[in-house]
């Protein structure tokens, strides 16, 4: 007589033996990681170091380039360890715009009917994606090395000064009028809200008049898209407005200035930046033309051909018809070059840009805490790349979402 299967004893019912033997087998990792970790510690005890992490709040006693806050020498650790991460990301997200933009040009300029432009276009990918990026940094940072010193800077518009150390560039910095102007701006900010409300009242309105018995309609529901984006000019419109009408200029362009031995003033960019972001872009650039080139090329033919027999340019073709049906194509690859992208400005070292690496070394030579530093850094690096990646494969499931 066959045995009814709710009277099989648990040790031998398969689905119960299935969960246990994961259960086991996540307990035994856990278990050797906790025998790894005490062997570790008790090594790194034996040779008269530990992985506290009071240390951090030290003084730094060294100091650290392109700081875009406030820092100095007599700064903590963890403060010097924070201005390497802001470094890493605005190089990082810089290279990622600069690529990018580098990228969709080039990627449709390989495909373009004009011979000359589609030559120079491959001409740039085969160069600068088949040589070492290591190679390009250190060759853009020796460019800069052969420009004159500072007091010799080369002078462009009375603006911007560029030497072998550092390009000046005019900034914007904020007067005792801005606090004024903030007025103005939440006035643009409540009657922009309140525009779109009384558009929204309005076409509700028409629409109720137009509906049968029984229907249920929202208030923005039938607001026209060109609506609903007007109330960017009435924010704008305010804002300009109160501008004008302050006392003082809300914000005060301030111009780099050559003196004796050196460019004081304006927006400071040094040479191992610039060259680390040249690098870092032309080199992504590269890779993301052919991403770009493959994702157009992966749009069918019938596509192009149907645009242009209702009379569209190429132009149009391109902007209307091709490219939204490539992005969602585009899109995966291009996470990758950017993730390898934050990753390679690891290479700063090279021209001596501090970031988040390099400041991590450096800690490590003056504490002595390699472990907790080398953690420290690859929990940023790891945490950049999560964020990336999420912001990415949101922007990927939009995409895919609008064009269903």
């Amino acid at each position: 007589m066959q045995q009814n299967p709710t009277n099989i004893p648990f040790y031998r019912d398969v689905r119960v033996l299935k969960v246990l033997f994961q259960i086991l087998f996540v307990l035994g990792v856990f278990l050797l990681a906790g025998i790894l970790y005490a062997n570790m510690l008790k090594g790194l005890e034996s040779r008269g170091l530990n992985l506290k992490l009071d240390f951090w709040s030290n003084e730094a006693g060294f100091d650290v380039s392109d700081s875009i806050i406030e820092y100095d020498a007599s700064d903590s650790y963890l403060k010097a360890f924070y201005v390497g991460v802001l470094n890493t990301v605005r190089v990082s997200l810089a290279g990622i715009l600069c690529a990018t933009v580098l990228g969709l040009f080039f990627g449709i300029a390989r495909l373009s009917t004009n011979w000359l432009v589609r030559n120079i276009a491959a001409t740039y990918i085969e160069i600068f994606r088949n040589v070492p990026l290591l190679l390009q940094i250190v060759f853009w940072f020796a460019i800069f090395g052969a420009l004159p010193a500072a007091r010799d800077s080369v002078e462009l518009f009375n603006a911007i000064y560029i030497n072998n150390r550092s390009i000046h560039f005019p900034s914007l910095q904020l007067s005792v009028g801005f606090s004024s102007w903030v007025g103005y701006l939440y006035a643009a900010a409540v009657l922009s809200i309140i525009s779109i409300f009384v558009l929204a009242l309005i076409f509700h309105r028409k629409q109720v008049e137009r509906m049968e018995e029984g229907d249920d309609i929202g208030y923005f529901a039938h607001v026209p898209r060109a609506a609903k984006w007007s109330v960017v000019p009435v924010f704008f419109i305010v804002a300009i407005i109160g501008w004008f009408l302050v006392p003082e200029s809300p914000f005060v362009l301030v111009r780099p200035e050559l003196q004796r031995f050196n460019v004081v003033g304006g927006i400071r960019f040094s040479a191992s930046f610039i060259s680390l972001l040249i690098g870092l872009s032309v080199y992504t650039g590269a890779f993301i033309a052919e991403v770009v080139r493959s994702g157009i090329q992966a749009v069918s033919k019938g596509q192009r051909e149907a645009a242009r027999s209702v009379g569209l340019s190429t132009g149009q073709t391109l902007r209307l018809i091709v490219l939204p049906q490539a992005v969602p194509i585009i899109i995966p690859p291009l996470t990758s070059q950017y993730l390898n992208l934050a990753k390679n400005s690891s290479l700063a070292a090279a021209v001596g840009y501090d970031d988040l690496f390099q400041v991590g070394k450096r800690i490590m030579t003056k504490a002595g805490k390699e472990i907790p530093v080398f953690a420290m850094i690859m929990i940023n690096y790891l945490t950049m790349s999560l964020i990336t990646s999420a912001a990415m494969n949101w922007y990927n499931s939009w995409v895919n979402r609008i064009n269903r």
